[in-house]
């Protein structure tokens, strides 16, 4: 079977590696059974993505890159297909991998199915129900056009059923970035900040917030700051900060102390270095719900939804919402120990990437091989 593995982002990098080792090890049971081109669209530019991003992850470099970074979204969705329609044709597969909710990750399934190749979609069927979020409408748009899903959930499962989904297209594998999470666990580390601010395990917070809607209104911005600053105590505040960001908070009216560190984007095993060891982290990023759940650690998500509530309903993750006001009654219950403890969700094991390589040797019988 030939397959062509999308990634866009550096997080989509992590999902697609162990489905890679798993493949390699499929294929040394049974000689040369999947063969595998990764394309990197080029969507995100990322300076932490180098030679050692690749090493120190296990990650395969890219067969290609299609550079189609920048623009707005339908520039970069238009570009992408572009790319990605001269590169299919040059390389026919009989399934093209996409995983995830970036604009790759539709732009690319669009292109294969008018090319006549079968998708298969790894995290479908998850869903914010907020048409406002880029990603939703690309997990839609996707879900619609898939072949095969690999879920992470059996919410995600249920989002699909309720869509029209056959339970025989469905397959509940878990979580290929707790694969990824779990196989570098043993790698984490210590980055510089660690002694310059003197941090001790469980007793910092890390803080990461991107999402327009929080950091590009300014005066919301400034009230969330200021809620966290007040409620959290004498706690460190560790917040990994894009410089665009960073110079909205030099600019807002906000008293910052000295025990909040902004501080450059970390890399993988550093930045989980942090979270593991962490208090707490505060974020409105739902992959890292998914690593702070797995990892025991409390988690306030400053959004009004989320695509994984797994993390709410199991995990250690809350909703504390868009309020700056709700702030204040969180870090209470934090402190005075009484978050959740929560559970890890099923099958959010390890060994999500073997359970989607099994389902892909199933396939292969069924699945007419190109020339």
């Amino acid at each position: 079977m030939n397959i062509t593995l999308i990634a866009g982002a550096r997080p989509n990098f992590m999902k697609v590696a162990p489905i890679i080792h798993a493949m390699d090890e499929a294929n040394s049971r049974n000689d040369g059974l999947f063969r595998y081109r990764l394309i990197h669209t080029g969507q995100h530019y990322d300076k932490i993505m180098s030679d050692t991003f690749f090493e120190e992850l296990n990650i395969p470099h890219p067969d290609a890159n299609l550079g189609c970074g920048g623009g707005s979204q339908a520039e970069q969705t238009a570009a992408i297909m572009v790319a990605f329609e001269k590169e299919l044709q040059a390389h026919p597969a009989d399934l093209v991998m996409v995983v995830g909710d970036v604009t790759s990750t539709m732009a690319c399934s669009i292109v294969a199915r008018k090319l006549n190749t079968k998708v298969a979609h790894v995290e479908a069927g998850i869903r914010s129900f907020d048409l406002s979020m880029p990603e939703e409408i690309n997990r839609m748009v996707t879900d619609s056009i898939t072949d095969v899903f690999f879920t992470t959930s059996e919410w995600a499962g249920e989002n699909l059923r309720k869509s029209g989904v056959k339970d025989e297209q469905i397959h509940f594998t878990g979580n290929v970035m707790i694969d990824t999470l779990l196989a570098n666990r043993h790698k984490f580390t210590r980055p510089e900040i660690w002694d310059r601010a003197g941090l001790e395990e469980g007793g910092y917070l890390v803080m990461t917030l991107h999402r327009p809607a929080n950091v590009d209104e300014k005066e919301k911005f400034a009230r969330f700051l200021e809620a966290i600053i007040a409620s959290s105590g004498d706690l460190p505040l560790i917040f990994p900060v894009h410089p665009r960001t960073a110079k909205i908070i030099r600019e807002l009216d906000v008293a910052l102390p000295e025990r909040f560190h902004m501080i450059e984007p970390l890399g993988y095993l550093e930045f989980n270095y942090l979270v593991e060891r962490a208090r707490a982290v505060l974020t409105d990023s739902g992959g890292i719900t998914e690593e702070a759940t797995v990892m025991g650690v409390p988690c306030m998500t400053l959004r009004d939804n989320t695509e994984r509530p797994e993390t709410v309903e199991l995990g250690t993750n809350e909703l504390i919402g868009t309020d700056p006001a709700n702030i204040a009654p969180a870090f209470e219950r934090l402190l005075a120990g009484q978050w959740k403890s929560g559970r890890i969700p099923d099958k959010w094991d390890g060994k999500a990437a073997g359970r989607i390589v099994a389902g892909l040797e199933a396939m292969v019988s069924s699945i007419p091989a190109t020339p």
